[in-house]
C-alpha cells in the first residue's frame, strides 16, 4: 500500500493572495502531491497549506514551495500577530498512511539538509526529527521571533543544525520537523482584551501558568531551586495556547494548537474554553479551525453534543457534522465546508461512490439502461442499505419517543449500529460494480505469449475472487441487520413496526441475491476448497436468514391485528 505523509507549511504571508498563489503553484506542480488546503488569515499575515502524498513528492513539493516563498516573502517588513521567524516559518511532515513516525522524521531531516545547503537559508530541526530534546519544542526554537535572531543564531547552543549560521534578512530562519497530527484551532470570545484571553489561554494549556507570591500578574514569579520559575498547570493536556486580538474580525481569541486529539479532542477544547471563559465574565461566541481536520474529529464532537441532550447519536455522518459545527460555531466567522476542510473527504475518489453518489431517478435509469452494471450484486447491496435505514429510524424515533426518555440510550446504542452496516453497504454498491468492471478488464487483457497468458488467468482469478467476497461480505451485514431490526419489531415505537417489517424483507432479499452473485462467480474460480466452504457458509446465512425474516414477519402481523 503506498505510504502518504502530510505536509502543512506556514508561510509569513497572509494578504497578497496572488504570492500564495505562486507558492501552492510550485506545491501543485509536483505529481504525486495533492493539495488539500490553503488558509489565508490577513491579521496574522500567515498562510497555513497544507499537502499529501508519497514522501518523496512531498519533499520535493515543500522544497519548492520554501524556495518560492524565500523569493517572494520579505521578512524585513512583515508584521502579523502570530509568532513567526522565517518567510516559510514551519513546516512539519506528519505521517498519515503505510509510514512510522521514525521514518517521517527521516524524510524531514532529508528536507531540512536540502533547504539549509541548496537554499542556504538556516534551518533547525524540531519535534521528532531533533535529536537534541533541550531544542525540539518550536516555542522554544522560536523563542525572540524574527527580531530576535540576529543576535541568536549567533550563540553556540543556537547553531543552526543545516545551513548558515548567518541570519538571513530577508527569507530568515525556517524550522522542519516531524510531528503527530496537530489540530490549529481558534475559539472566539465577546472581548477585544488580549489580556484576559490570555488569562483564559494559560487557564486551559497543559503549560499553565507562572506561579507568583500574592497577586497572579503583579506578585513576584516564584522559583524552584534550579532558578527557573515554576507553574501551574492548566486544565487541558497535550494542548498549547496563547490570547490574541484579530482585528479583521474586531474580537480576541483563544489560539490554540492540540497537539494530540486523542488526548484531548475539539470538543473537550472547546468546552473547557467556554466554561473558563464564563467564570472570566466573557462568551465564547464560535471558533474557526485552520487547516483541515480528520473525520474522526468532527463525528466525535457530533456525538459528544448530542449526547449532552440526551439524543440519539445513531444519525448520519453528515448530521454529525452538522452538529458539530453549530454546537462550536465553526460556521461564525466563514462558511464550514466539510468537503473543504475533512481530510478523508479531500481524498476521496469520486468514481468509488459514482453509483450512491446518484439521486433516485439516476441510480434507476442507470439500472434499467443497456450497460451491464449496476446488476443485481449492487441492488442487493442497496437493497440491504433500505432495510437497516428502516430499522435505523425506528431505533431514533424510539429515542426521542415522548414518555420513553428513560429508553433514550438504548435506542441510540441499536441505531448507531445500524448507521455502521448502512455505510458499509453503500459502499459495497459501487464496490460490486468495481468487481464486475475489474473481471471484464481481467478477459480483456492480451493472451499472445506464454507469459501474458499466465499474467492473464492469475488476473482473471484474482478479480472472480474479489466478485464472490464483495456480495458474500453483502450477506454478513444484511443479516447482522436482522438482529436489529427484529429488536425494532419487539421492543421499537408500535408506531413504525410495519417499517421494521419491510425492513426484514429487505435484509431477505440482499441476503438471496447476494448469494446468486456468489454462487456464479465461484464457477470461475480454480480454487475448489474455497468455493466450497464459501457456499456452505453463505447457504447457512441464507437459512438463518429465511428463519428470522419469518419470525419477525410473525410479530409484525401479530402486532397489526388483523
Amino acid at each position: 500500500m503506498e505510504q502518504l505523509i502530510e505536509c502543512v507549511p506556514n508561510f509569513s504571508e497572509g494578504i497578497d493572495l496572488a504570492i500564495i498563489k505562486q507558492i501552492t503553484n510550485e506545491v501543485e506542480s509536483v505529481e504525486g502531491v495533492k493539495l488539500l488546503n490553503v488558509d489565508a488569515g490577513k491579521a496574522t499575515n500567515r498562510t497555513v497549506v497544507t499537502f499529501v502524498g508519497n514522501p518523496q513528492a512531498v519533499i520535493n513539493a515543500a522544497f519548492l514551495a520554501i524556495k518560492k516563498a524565500g523569493e517572494l516573502i520579505d521578512m524585513s517588513v512583515h508584521h502579523g500577530e502570530h509568532p513567526r521567524m522565517g518567510a516559510t516559518d514551519v513546516c512539519p511532515l506528519i505521517p498519515i498512511s503505510n509510514i512510522s513516525m521514525e521514518e517521517t522524521a527521516k524524510y524531514a531531516q532529508q528536507l531540512a539538509k536540502r533547504v539549509g545547503e541548496e537554499l542556504k537559508i538556516p534551518v533547525y530541526l524540531y519535534e521528532e526529527a531533533q535529536a537534541d530534546k533541550t531544542r525540539s519544542n518550536l516555542s522554544v526554537i522560536r523563542n525572540g521571533e524574527y527580531e530576535g535572531f540576529f543576535k541568536k543564531i549567533k550563540l553556540p547552543e543556537w547553531k543552526p543544525d543545516f545551513g548558515p549560521a548567518e541570519f538571513d534578512a530577508k527569507r530568515g530562519a525556517t524550522v522542519i520537523g516531524a510531528r503527530d497530527f496537530l489540530v490549529a484551532y481558534n475559539v472566539n470570545l465577546n472581548t477585544t482584551s488580549t489580556r484576559r484571553a490570555n488569562s483564559v489561554a494559560f487557564d486551559v494549556r497543559e503549560a499553565g501558568r507562572v506561579m507568583r507570591e500574592g497577586n497572579p500578574v503583579t506578585g513576584k514569579i516564584i522559583t524552584g531551586s534550579d532558578g527557573k520559575p515554576k507553574f501551574t498547570p492548566g486544565s487541558l493536556k497535550a494542548v498549547k495556547a496563547i490570547g490574541w486580538y484579530i482585528e479583521e474580525y474586531g474580537i480576541a481569541q483563544i489560539s490554540m494548537n492540540l497537539t494530540n486529539i486523542n488526548i484531548t479532542p475539539l470538543h473537550i477544547a472547546f468546552d473547557e474554553v467556554c466554561k473558563k471563559a464564563t467564570w472570566r465574565g466573557m462568551r465564547v461566541t464560535g471558533s474557526e479551525l485552520i487547516g483541515v481536520v480528520p473525520l474522526k474529529a468532527l463525528l466525535d464532537a457530533g456525538k459528544y453534543f448530542l449526547q449532552k441532550q440526551k439524543r440519539s447519536i445513531g444519525v448520519s455522518e453528515s448530521e454529525l457534522i452538522k452538529i458539530a459545527v453549530k454546537s462550536m460555531g465553526l460556521d461564525e466567522l466563514a462558511p464550514f465546508k466539510p468537503e473543504e476542510r475533512i481530510i478523508e473527504y479531500l481524498l476521496k475518489d469520486p468514481a468509488q461512490s459514482k453509483l450512491v453518489s446518484m439521486d433516485l431517478v439516476a441510480f434507476a435509469n442507470e439500472t434499467a439502461s443497456e450497460s451491464p452494471a449496476p446488476g443485481g450484486g449492487s441492488i442487493s447491496a442497496y437493497v440491504g442499505s433500505l432495510g437497516i435505514s428502516l430499522a435505523t429510524m425506528v431505533a431514533n424515533l424510539s429515542s426521542h419517543k415522548k414518555g420513553w426518555d428513560e429508553r433514550w440510550e438504548e435506542f441510540s446504542v441499536w441505531a448507531e449500529k445500524g448507521q455502521r452496516i448502512k455505510d458499509e453497504l453503500l459502499k459495497l454498491v459501487d464496490a460490486d460494480t468495481a468487481a464486475f468492471n475489474r473481471i471484464m478488464t481481467a478477459f480483456g487483457l492480451p493472451k499472445g505469449t506464454d507469459e501474458e497468458k499466465k499474467l492473464r488467468t492469475q488476473t482473471i482469478q484474482e478479480a472472480t475472487k474479489f466478485a464472490m467476497e464483495v456480495p458474500f461480505r453483502v450477506m454478513q451485514l444484511s443479516y447482522e441487520s436482522l438482529e436489529i431490526i427484529k429488536a425494532m419489531a419487539v421492543d421499537g415505537n408500535p408506531n413504525s413496526v410495519t417499517d421494521a417489517g419491510v425492513g426484514a424483507l429487505c435484509a431477505r432479499t440482499a441476503v438471496m441475491g447476494a448469494f446468486m452473485n456468489v454462487r456464479i462467480n465461484a464457477g470461475g474460480y480454480n480454487d475448489k476448497d474455497f468455493v466450497t466452504d464459501l457456499i456452505a457458509k453463505g447457504k447457512a446465512i441464507e437459512d438463518k436468514t429465511m428463519a428470522m425474516e419469518t419470525e419477525i414477519i410473525k410479530i409484525v402481523n401479530a402486532k397489526i391485528g388483523f
